[in-house]
């Protein structure tokens, strides 16, 4: 009689599949001096807001008890960190906003802009070289700023884009990179942006299998290839980036534009981001 294998179990599979995503993150942590017992008692927190998530899409009470058999945490534990996360909540109401996010954010805008508006392109297409300010009405860094936001001074955001490697400050003006907003200075700024994209990765992921949406989720594969093969594909996947980044990243400044003069404010909610990625290693 041939023996049968029990299909293994979709828990076990969920499991096994969120482990490997965590291997990188894990060297990540162990490089930062991150433990296993820091980050273990760290992500009884994420247990738990997922958990409340979880409750709340099924229309269920999140009480302490119902949190902590779907999550797993003990009951004591649930309630004392739900006391210090509303705690930490009414202390971040009360605050000022996250000065990073919003730092970033505004130059992300200013740089998107910059990239797209017909009054801060040049004939062929690519950013101008924008003077700081102009004695006439015209383009200058100035204007530009101005276009997006007045509330902040056009020199807070200069020094922010000088810092992240952004824009350089030539003699015949302000010159945008031509990787447009790809900040390549200061961990605090790289690892935010990275956990912004790796979030809404995995959350398309998870959506997708899920079967709560069909977001775009793909990739293309290739092994038995040598190092040099791979770095010309890294070259061949920057040139892909750069014709969908103009592509997509022009799509989405119009659509901007347009609801911020037609939509309600109410309607405005919405958020969405595409990305790309490129990895190669040697096989183990």
């Amino acid at each position: 009689h041939a023996k049968l294998t029990p299909m293994t179990s979709q828990p076990t599979l969920a499991l096994d599949r969120v482990l490997r995503v965590l291997q990188p993150l894990v060297r990540l942590l162990l490089r930062n001096g991150v433990t296993y017992t820091v980050f273990a008692a760290a992500l009884k927190r994420v247990f738990l807001a997922a958990a409340q998530q979880e409750l709340a899409s099924r229309g269920m009470a999140q009480t302490d008890s119902a949190v902590s058999l779907l999550s797993g945490v003990h009951r004591r534990d649930v309630r004392t960190l739900g006391r210090e996360d509303t705690a930490r909540a009414a202390e971040r109401e009360s605050a000022a906003p996250p000065e990073q996010p919003r730092r970033l954010g505004l130059a992300a805008q200013v740089v998107a802009r910059w990239m797209h508006d017909t009054r801060f392109l040049a004939a062929d297409g690519t950013s101008r070289l924008l003077p700081r300010s102009a004695a006439e009405p015209g383009p200058s860094f100035d204007s530009l700023v101005a276009s997006v936001s007045r509330d902040v001074r056009p020199k807070a955001v200069l020094d922010e884009l000088l810092r992240l490697g952004v824009v350089q400050d030539t003699a015949a003006g302000l010159l945008l990179s031509r990787g447009g907003f790809a900040p390549r200075q200061g961990f605090e700024d790289l690892s935010w942006l990275a956990a912004q994209n790796l979030q809404d990765h995995a959350a398309a992921a998870v959506a997708n299998l899920s079967g709560d949406a069909n977001f775009l989720e793909q990739a293309v594969f290739v092994d038995q290839i040598t190092e040099a093969s791979a770095a010309q594909l890294h070259q061949a996947a920057v040139k892909a980036w750069e014709a969908a980044f103009q592509t997509v990243m022009g799509e989405a400044q119009t659509r901007f534009d347009a609801d911020a003069q037609q939509a309600p404010a109410a309607e405005r909610g919405h958020r969405a981001r595409f990305g790309v990625y490129f990895y190669s290693e040697r096989e183990n």
